[in-house]
């Protein structure tokens, strides 16, 4: 069966709440590697964004205006997900808001089968964590440009976590393996190496990120830990 890595953002943790979706990302595996095919839209929520979750995705309302509502890009995403068993990091999260934001488009809601990798990662590693920067150290994949989250990023991560997971003798790159280069991993007590391609963020990325913290400065009146972390001089 096909399979469709997804993520949201949010503007707050409840959508009884009245909490919106304000990023969706998903990206397509094929026969264990990532495609080309991909889905990412921002979105304007119609709504006030909670501090808290500002402060973890640096995404505000401003930025937003904008952007599309989520009705807008509904028969999109459906179009891709369609038929694809969704991989999602704590999957009630995500698919409770993005069935609130169906109805709210008059659309039925998600019927897709899914793999709630949180779970998984349970299964494999009791009683440690497994969020997403954990799982990515523990599968030594690097995720040192994620100094805030986001939907896109976080879907093109947790790729590579799940396929680590779940490696057997394949790799995220093919079954070419290089013995002098790439990352090693473990599995099933199996060493095998893995070469990830990391890219540079751009010159517009790195603007964007800037702004993002300035936001994040202004609304929290000088607290933003990224942002001292960022100025602390390098040892």
């Amino acid at each position: 069966m096909r399979q469709v890595v997804l993520d949201t953002e949010t503007t707050g943790l409840d959508p009884k709440q009245g909490h919106r979706i304000i990023e969706v990302a998903a990206i397509e595996l094929n026969g264990r590697k990532v495609s080309e095919r991909t889905f990412h839209r921002y979105l304007n929520p119609e709504r006030e964004i909670d501090e808290g979750a500002a402060a973890v995705h640096g995404l505000t309302l401003d930025r937003l205006q904008d952007e599309p509502k989520f009705a807008e890009i509904a028969p999109a995403l459906l179009e891709f997900i369609a038929g694809a068993e969704l991989i999602i990091h704590n999957a009630p999260f995500d698919i409770g808001f993005l069935n609130a934001e169906l109805a709210l488009a008059g659309l039925p809601s998600l019927t897709n089968p899914v793999i709630d990798t949180l779970k998984v990662a349970k299964e494999l590693h009791p009683g440690k964590k497994n969020n997403l920067d954990a799982l990515c150290d523990r599968y030594q994949i690097d995720n040192s440009h994620r100094t805030l989250h986001g939907a896109l990023l976080d879907t093109e991560l947790l790729a590579e976590v799940y396929l680590g997971m779940t490696r057997g003798q394949e790799s995220l790159l093919g079954d070419e393996r290089s013995e002098e280069d790439g990352v090693q991993f473990t599995a099933a007590g199996e060493a095998i190496r893995l070469n990830v391609r990391v890219l540079p963020a751009s010159a517009e990325e790195l603007a964007l990120h800037s702004a993002q913290l300035a936001d994040i400065e202004k609304a929290s009146k000088g607290a933003c830990i990224w942002k001292k972390l960022e100025e602390q001089p390098s040892s």
